[in-house]
């Protein structure tokens, strides 16, 4: 006779009502003026987890969130998870097209957003089945008709803690979209237990304690977000979210507050280091300075580390599953290093034929871990491409020492990283070639001192067809599905640098336009 299968309850809600209950006036949150305690805190978020449940949200139902950063997101992070439901944080970078594919891919029932949004989804609503006529909520301007008022619905509901919902470990917390794309769209799931995980995971990793003071500029749509947020919440620490980055009041936020720990991607380091109002003493409280996202320019690991020693980190990591964090501690004999696998993590560089390569030979970076994602969203066959027997296969390129230390080497995929956000140039090229010009299209990355990376398209072109590289270029951007996939420019080639096999060498190309710059 078989055993009943074992149901292990692990909800990310429960983090915050624990914290409620015996750190109740223990400054919580901080959001411009707004300074909430974790009781206040906890009891809004319980408002919207029971107005969501009066509007019949259930468990493993999709709602989809586009908003900047604003305490109203945080509520609705923790609110839904209480629920049992599922958070599909979007973009708000993404144009109309690109937020019809996700929150179409995505099965959501329910719409927050605010009334910036308003336009958009009045052109797009008609192709939005999932979603009911009155299953749009704002945020602000509550008088637009056929949108419902988030913060009137929140004063009607209760403040105490919704009724009970088993939630298993597996259950999914969230999908995050790797990137606005016009093609087929990739939504990672996370499971309550991967989220749980991160919580006590970063919290020892970035020596975390319930009197740290931890701040975000960054936009908290994006998965780095959770790096601090899940370990802020699990051990009661303060969470600071800005409504946007800008350096110069991050600086003058940091001093203020007494911060201790932030996550960025390297292009916020490097306006922080460039600040008129940079000093070491606005920052000194830092004890953990991360950076995330893309590779950090060595150059700028030596300044940070010159006038801030002894802070910082460096976290490689997949939304789908597997990172490698840089310690303090590390980063004086291994500067060059992405750092090793936590606990519970393993690494492996394999070759093409799938064979584990020597100490120091490159290969593609495979691992395995606890925080590996459920699934590609409806995507099974992406799904298995990626995971194969328990390993993550990341698609970029790096080898290991003798002491499995990860070093980085290139991206196997291609892939953009632009301002922390990833940038698919298959998604633009499949713009680009829909022009009745374009014959064929490469899209690479080149550095960019304000963003990290940016877009740039080669083309060559159809015999007889006039149009000129600015012409494209309007084009392009006009239809791609997100702010963050516009291309710097468009060049038109004779013919494109190939290998001996007849493939496009991007690298050559990305070479090129790179000094050219």
């Amino acid at each position: 006779m078989s055993q009943p299968s074992v149901v292990h309850p692990i909800n990310i809600g429960m983090l915050l009502t624990r914290i409620a209950q015996c750190r109740p006036n223990h400054l919580g949150i901080v959001f411009e003026e707004k300074r909430l305690t974790f009781r206040e805190f906890n009891q809004s978020v319980n408002q919207i987890a029971n107005a969501l449940r009066g509007l019949g949200i259930d468990k493993g139902e999709k709602i989809a969130i586009v908003l900047p950063n604003c305490l109203e997101l945080l509520e609705l992070y923790w609110g839904i998870a209480k629920l049992g439901a599922v958070a599909v944080p979007l973009s708000t970078l993404l144009m109309s097209s690109g937020l019809k594919s996700l929150i179409t891919d995505s099965d959501a029932k329910l719409v927050v957003t605010n009334s910036q949004f308003i336009n958009i989804f009045e052109e797009i609503k008609q192709e939005l089945p999932n979603v009911a006529s009155d299953a749009y909520i704002l945020i602000d301007k509550p008088s637009n008709k056929g949108y419902q008022d988030y913060h009137a619905l929140k004063a009607v509901a209760d403040d105490t803690e919704p009724e009970s919902i088993e939630i298993d470990e597996d259950d999914p917390y969230n999908i995050i979209y790797s990137s606005g794309t016009t093609g087929v769209p990739k939504g990672i799931v996370l499971s309550h237990y991967v989220r749980a995980f991160y919580a006590s995971l970063f919290a020892s990793s970035f020596r975390m304690s319930p009197e740290s003071v931890v701040i975000h500029g960054g936009s908290i749509v994006f998965n780095g977000a959770f790096v601090t947020l899940m370990p802020a919440m699990l051990i009661g620490a303060t969470f600071i979210l800005m409504p946007k980055f800008d350096a110069q009041e991050f600086i003058e936020t940091v001093q203020r507050e007494k911060a201790t720990h932030v996550i960025m991607v390297p292009s916020q380091l490097i306006a922080i280091l460039n600040a008129p109002n940079f000093s070491i003493e606005a920052l000194e409280s830092l004890e953990m300075i991360c950076s995330v996202g893309a590779p950090l320019h060595m150059d700028v690991k030596e300044q940070l580390n010159h006038v801030l020693p002894n802070r910082f980190y460096e976290l490689y990591g997949l939304t789908e599953g597997f990172i490698t964090i840089l310690d303090k501690t590390h980063y004086t004999t291994k500067p060059e290093s992405v750092g090793i696998p936590p606990p519970f993590f393993q690494i492996r560089i394999m070759n093409d034929t799938g064979e584990d390569v020597p100490f120091g030979e490159i290969g593609e970076i495979v691992g395995r871990g606890p925080t590996l994602m459920t699934e590609y969203y409806k995507r099974p066959e992406l799904t298995t491409q990626a995971i194969r027997e328990g390993w993550l296969y990341s698609g970029d390129l790096g080898y290991v020492d003798a002491d499995d230390f990860l070093y980085l080497v290139d991206r196997k995929k291609d892939m953009i990283i632009s301002g922390g956000v990833n940038v698919y140039p298959k998604d633009i090229e499949e713009v680009v070639s829909q022009h009745p010009a374009v014959k064929e299209v490469a899209v690479f990355g080149i550095p960019d001192q304000k963003w990290g990376e940016t877009p740039v398209a080669a083309v060559t072109l159809r015999q007889s067809y006039m149009v000129t590289s600015e012409g494209l270029l309007q084009w392009v951007n006009a239809r791609v599905g997100a702010k963050f996939q516009r291309v710097r420019q468009v060049a038109i080639l004779d013919e494109f640098p190939r290998s001996i096999s007849g493939k496009i060498l991007k690298r050559v190309l990305r070479e090129q336009y790179a000094t050219d710059k």
